[in-house]
């Protein structure tokens, strides 16, 4: 099969695993000597068939798998095209691609082909010949086998930048019932000894940084590398029937327990030949995206998983607002808040003011009392924030909090409260803000 045959199946083959970003590792780049970088000037990135943004050659080494999972397109009973790279490719491609500007590093992945240690050998063998072989500087994403040696897990972090282990599935009996061939109690000892690791690396970095080398220029002392850039995982949303609240709670979880750098969701994509005991659609899109808000509410907003779950109904957050949002409108006592008196948690909780936006009010507002103009200054949308804050200039007219369809005003025609921010037209937000303000710089 030619290189760009099998490019094209493995690629698309990798769209279904969303974990691949490339964030929170440590500054590198190829001024000192070797190939890549990390971040800065001259990394471009790639497009995916379905036209998003990536900048990681995100393949599978192969789509070949002896594993059964019925949710899983490669699955050993599936009659799809197979395909398979070797090492040398792998690396190739990722030098070439890198060399072309069009990544800035690889996300590898692969189905089990022979053995789990079999086909992490291969997996590390890449990271391997790229860092010790080609220099190579870059970005670097290993999805692991949670089955494999852990000395083969072990390898693989002091080469990767990330390293994932997928949970699959928010449910220990669906995890059972859909993919009997995947241990979850094994999923989760492999993550504790990724954990322990990462641990371990980062108490001996921050201890390097505080003893230098006497009569060394200054210089550090070594210090152990390992998955600078922490673990993550994914579950799929919707293959079983698992609520929202299921999903929220393990992610919470899985944070608490691991340390993960991020939890994603992947929606449930229905596949040919499905079995029986999958459901026959996709759940909606919409659905995937509140999860990943109630997400970052759980990781930057102070809210804990029940408190974002209340906004909802039934164990499924609310699909025309975003949770938040959901939140505010079954806490109406809460509200309003006064911006330039509030406690920064309170601020968090506020529709329409971001974690960044609430950073610099707290900061502003010790020099000066924060105005409706002051807002719209710092991009704030007034008209969704309006309802449920006060300032110098401005209060909620007409017990605009208590009114019985403050939902249906907040809630955008088209149905997605994220489309641009903004809400219909003839919401009061005070006397003293006019409509000219809403775009001020």
């Amino acid at each position: 099969m030619e290189l760009r045959e099998k490019l094209e199946i493995l690629a698309d083959a990798a769209k279904y695993d969303a974990s691949c970003a490339s964030s929170g590792t440590e500054k590198r780049d190829s001024r000192d000597g070797g190939l890549g970088s990390t971040e800065g000037m001259g990394i471009c990135h790639a497009y995916a068939p379905d036209g998003r943004c990536i900048s990681l050659l995100k393949v599978l080494l192969t789509n070949a798998c002896v594993f059964d999972c019925a949710y899983c397109i490669n699955r050993a009973s599936s009659n799809v095209r197979r395909a398979r790279f070797s090492v040398r490719e792998i690396v190739e491609l990722t030098l070439d691609f890198y060399r072309r500007n069009y990544i800035e590093g690889l996300f590898l992945s692969s189905g089990i082909i022979r053995s789990p240690d079999y086909t992490m050998e291969q997996i590390v063998r890449v990271a391997r010949e790229l860092r010790e072989t080609h220099g190579f500087k870059g970005y670097i994403h290993l999805k692991t086998i949670p089955d494999a040696d852990p000395a083969l897990l072990a390898e693989a972090g002091r080469h990767a930048d990330r390293l994932s282990i997928n949970v699959e599935l928010p449910d220990a009996g669906s995890l059972k019932a859909l993919a009997p061939e995947k241990d979850g109690g094994q999923i989760r000892v492999a993550m504790a000894g990724l954990r322990a690791r990462i641990d371990e690396a980062k108490e001996a970095r921050d201890e390097a940084a505080r003893v230098k080398v006497a009569m060394a220029g200054g210089r550090r002392a070594a210090a152990p590398r390992f998955a600078p850039a922490g673990q993550s995982t994914q579950m799929i949303v919707g293959a079983d029937s698992s609520t929202d609240e299921t999903v929220l709670n393990t992610s919470a979880a899985l944070y608490g327990s691991y340390r993960l750098r991020r939890v994603y969701f992947s929606a449930y994509s229905p596949i040919p030949d499905a079995a029986a005991i999958l459901p026959p659609v996709a759940p909606p899109l919409v659905r995937e995206h509140r999860l990943y808000q109630a997400d970052w509410l759980l990781r930057f907003y102070g809210f804990t998983a029940p408190e974002v779950m209340a906004g909802g109904e039934g164990g499924m957050l609310d699909l025309e607002v975003d949770p938040k949002l959901a939140w505010a409108l079954k806490h109406r006592a809460a509200f309003p808040v006064d911006v330039n008196r509030a406690e920064r948690e309170m601020l968090l909780r506020v529709p329409g003011l971001g974690a960044k936006t609430v950073e610099k009010i707290v900061a502003a507002r010790r020099v000066r009392s924060f105005r409706m103009a002051d807002l719209a200054r710092l991009r704030v949308n007034l008209r969704k924030v309006g309802p449920f804050i006060t300032a110098v200039d401005h209060h909620p007219r007409g017990g605009l909090l208590d009114r019985a369809d403050l939902r249906a005003m907040l809630v955008p025609r088209d149905g997605l409260a994220e489309r641009a921010g903004v809400l219909p037209a003839g919401i009061p937000v005070g006397r003293a803000v006019q409509l000219p303000l809403f775009g001020a710089a």
